[in-house]
Formats: structure tokens, C-alpha cells, sequence
């Protein structure tokens, strides 16, 4: 049995966000299609056999309780009533409150590899069902590939998509989800698309909306700036935002996304990163 696992945790992009309507539990409904990029953090969980989980390297900026790769490995600890414990190093690549789902790919991650490493034998299934109560966007990255997703983010079914460049722009602004999803602009009765919609588009790049950008531009001017940016210097890529913000992307040619990557702004951080079919560090039949 391993002692410990290196694990890459990709970024994720929404091609498009549609809030199609409200639980009264107040959770949202959307359909939206994720695609795992090559931004990814890095994790490597250690087996340990005092019981305890310990966050050696981590954010700063986060205290290591209410980090989600502590609550991850807590909750599968309790969950499996296993004995032992771990050490987490986690280097963050993937920037913060930038709907990119790093929290989130992270959590999965630890998920998956203690799974593993502690041999606790938790079907796929199972992690996904756990990893929900952690966050929404969690089951995804424990389904290991891209998807069009339905209920609160769920309800997942395997998509092929094709090879892309992504330039992606971090206006380096934390845009909190809660607060987007709380806001009375918010559009929540988007009406309901099919996967084969998406699939039979002319082009898939600009089929849709993401419905909580319009709140965002309203109170973030550096998003506005962003996607205004991207427009300018390439009007047919269809830039849109991520998740709730506050990273912007456009599909672009390989020349250009690096081209213009040298023309951002010096106020924001950018990536060029490529479009992934599957987590690279496990996959669907792992």
C-alpha cells in the first residue's frame, strides 16, 4: 500500500452558466458544460498513522480548519471511521474566488487520494456523494472528465470535446459565489438547453450565456474591463466568464492567445492553457 501520492488538481473553465431556476432550500439549478484545463494545482498527501490531518503547506490566507483539502480529509476520515491520518502539502497555482474551481478541484483531489492511500475502497460514486456536501463543482472533478452538468451541479454527464487554447485573465479581484447568487439581478429562470443543443451548435464557443456575468460587470469594473479587453483585441472569440467570476477566458488560435498574452494589462494575471479530455492525474476508469 503507497504512503503517499503526488496529485495534479486541474482549473476548469464553464463554457456557459445557466440558472434555470431555485430549490427552496435556496441552492441553485444551472446546466452548464466544464472543461478541465491544464492550470493545475499541485497536492502531495502523505499517510500517517497518529490519526491526525495536518496542512503543512497550504494558503496563507485561508486557515488550515476551514481549507476545503482539510474538510475533505476530515470528512472522509469520519466518514470511514479510518485510523489513520495524513500530511497535506498543497502548492496553489490555480488563483482564488476566480471561478476556476481551484477550492474545489483541490478538495476532489484529496478525495480521490486518500481513498487510495488509506484504502478506504469508496466507489467513485461515493466520493462524488461526499464531495457534494463540500461544494457543488467537487463531484465533477471526481468524475475526471468534461461534462454537461444539470441540477446543482451534480447531475453530470461525460461530454467530448474538442482541443482548444484558452487565454484566461485574472483581473486579481476574490468575487465571493455566495454574494453573486444572493443578488436580486440575478437571472434564475433561464429556460433549459439539452446537451445535444450544445452538441449541434455551429459553434460551441458561443452558444449560450454565463447568467451570473451580468451581475458581476454591474459591480466589478475590472471584469467589465476584462471582457471588453478580450473583445477588442479579438471580437470573434465570444469572451465570457468562468463561474461567478472573477476570471474571464476566450477561445483563441495558439499564436494569438500567446500573443496577446503579452499585451495584458499589468493590473491583471493571465494564462494561456490548453483544454484537457481527462484528469491527468486519474481518470474515468481509475
Amino acid at each position: 500500500m503507497k504512503h503517499q501520492l503526488q496529485i495534479l488538481a486541474p482549473a476548469k473553465i464553464n463554457h456557459f452558466l445557466h440558472i434555470t431556476g431555485q430549490r427552496p432550500d435556496g441552492y441553485h439549478l444551472l446546466q452548464t458544460v466544464f472543461q478541465l484545463i491544464n492550470l493545475s494545482d499541485e497536492l502531495t498527501l502523505t499517510r500517517t498513522d497518529d490519526g491526525q490531518i495536518k496542512r503543512l503547506q497550504g494558503p496563507q490566507n485561508v486557515a488550515s480548519n476551514d481549507d476545503l483539502v482539510v474538510r475533505a480529509a476530515k470528512l472522509l476520515q469520519k466518514t470511514t471511521q479510518t485510523n489513520f491520518g495524513c500530511d497535506i502539502h498543497l502548492t496553489k497555482k490555480i488563483p482564488m474566488g476566480a471561478g476556476l474551481g481551484g477550492g474545489s478541484s483541490d478538495a476532489a483531489s484529496v478525495l480521490w487520494g486518500l481513498n487510495e492511500l488509506w484504502n478506504t475502497q469508496l466507489s467513485r460514486q461515493a466520493l462524488m456523494e461526499l464531495g457534494l456536501t463540500l461544494g457543488a463543482d467537487v463531484p465533477f472533478f471526481l468524475l475526471g472528465q468534461n461534462a454537461f452538468a444539470q441540477g446543482v451541479g451534480e447531475v453530470l454527464e461525460p461530454i467530448e470535446l474538442p482541443e482548444c487554447t484558452i487565454l484566461i485573465i485574472y483581473p486579481q479581484i476574490n468575487i465571493p459565489t455566495v454574494d453573486i447568487f444572493k443578488s436580486p439581478n440575478l437571472t434564475r429562470n433561464h429556460p433549459a438547453v439539452t446537451i445535444s443543443d450544445f452538441i449541434g451548435s455551429p459553434n460551441l464557443y458561443q452558444f449560450g450565456c454565463n447568467d451570473c456575468e451580468k451581475v458581476v460587470v454591474q459591480q466589478y469594473q475590472a471584469v467589465a474591463d476584462a471582457i471588453e479587453w478580450l473583445r477588442q483585441k479579438a471580437p470573434l472569440s465570444s469572451p465570457r466568464m468562468s463561474g461567478s467570476g472573477s476570471s474571464v477566458f476566450a477561445i483563441l488560435e495558439p499564436d494569438l492567445a500567446n500573443q496577446l498574452l503579452k499585451q495584458l494589462p499589468h493590473q491583471w494575471l493571465g494564462f494561456v492553457t490548453q483544454g484537457l479530455s481527462k484528469h491527468p492525474s486519474y481518470n474515468p476508469s481509475s
